[in-house]
């Protein structure tokens, strides 16, 4: 609290003029970005020493501005896409990676998965660029920076679809992946189409045995596909149901990735 005095009266100083409401959005601003996990207004209120009422308000006030993003389902705020893009011209691709970790570790909560994030490679390569594991549950872990061939797992099918290659390059391109449980062109092919109709994709254990995975696009400016953003889980958990909410929520991420991104 101190610290934030001293700041106050610096900015007194320098100015003659202090803005309360002003301060106390920077102030909101300034712990959510710290804290990088949503929070109730209640507990903003109480962190910050502000009156609850006035905190609601601002909080209100940010939403509306598209600096914060609210969930009515758990009556959370987080730092919005706007934010981002206030600052998208000054930070590195890096750092824009560092912004995008919330909204993953959310979604990974949210729906007990893995959130993983892949980035195209060259003409037959995809890196694991990010990974969000879900706290308190069975985790599935993956390594940053492994490789992997870009027509394999549930992302596989997304660079599938969205390069729309041929029979004869995507049957050659298959026929060079050892897929750990058998799996057919035909039925490969099938799946492709399948993820081009509904824009997310699904690996039920040819990636790993005893994984399902649900992947949906991160397209560039141009709408060109640049990453795919993945959750991944145990076979078995998900009914069909539940893995089309998953596939429709996670495509719906994939979009606030992308405008973060580029």
């Amino acid at each position: 609290m101190a610290t934030n005095t001293n700041k106050e009266e610096r900015a007194e100083l320098a100015t003659g003029v202090i803005v309360k409401p002003v301060v106390n959005a920077i102030r909101i601003l300034r712990f959510l970005t710290a804290s990088g996990s949503p929070e109730r207004a209640a507990d903003i209120a109480r962190e910050l020493a502000l009156n609850p009422s006035t905190c609601f308000n601002t909080l209100r006030t940010l939403v509306a501005e598209e600096m914060l993003d609210f969930d009515p389902l758990s009556k959370t705020y987080s730092t919005g896409l706007g934010l981002a893009k206030l600052v998208e011209h000054l930070v590195t691709q890096g750092q824009r990676l560092e912004v995008v970790r919330p909204l993953m570790q959310e979604f990974a909560a949210a729906h007990h998965v893995t959130v993983t994030l892949w980035r195209r490679m060259g003409s037959d390569r995809i890196v694991l660029v990010s990974s969000e594991t879900s706290p308190g549950d069975l985790r599935i872990d993956m390594a940053i920076g492994q490789r992997l061939p870009m027509l394999m797992g549930a992302s596989g099918r997304l660079f599938a679809a969205h390069l729309e290659l041929d029979e004869a390059r995507l049957r050659a391109a298959f026929d060079k992946i050892r897929w750990p449980r058998p799996l057919g062109f035909e039925e490969y092919r099938q799946q492709v189409a399948d993820a081009r109709i509904k824009g997310w994709a699904v690996d039920d254990g040819y990636f790993s045995p005893g994984i399902l995975a649900v992947a949906a696009p991160v397209a560039d400016r141009d709408g060109a596909i640049a990453y795919a953003v993945s959750a991944v889980t145990f076979r078995g958990q998900h009914g069909s149901e539940e893995i089309d909410k998953l596939g429709a929520a996670l495509r719906k991420v994939a979009g606030k990735i992308g405008n973060i991104l580029f």
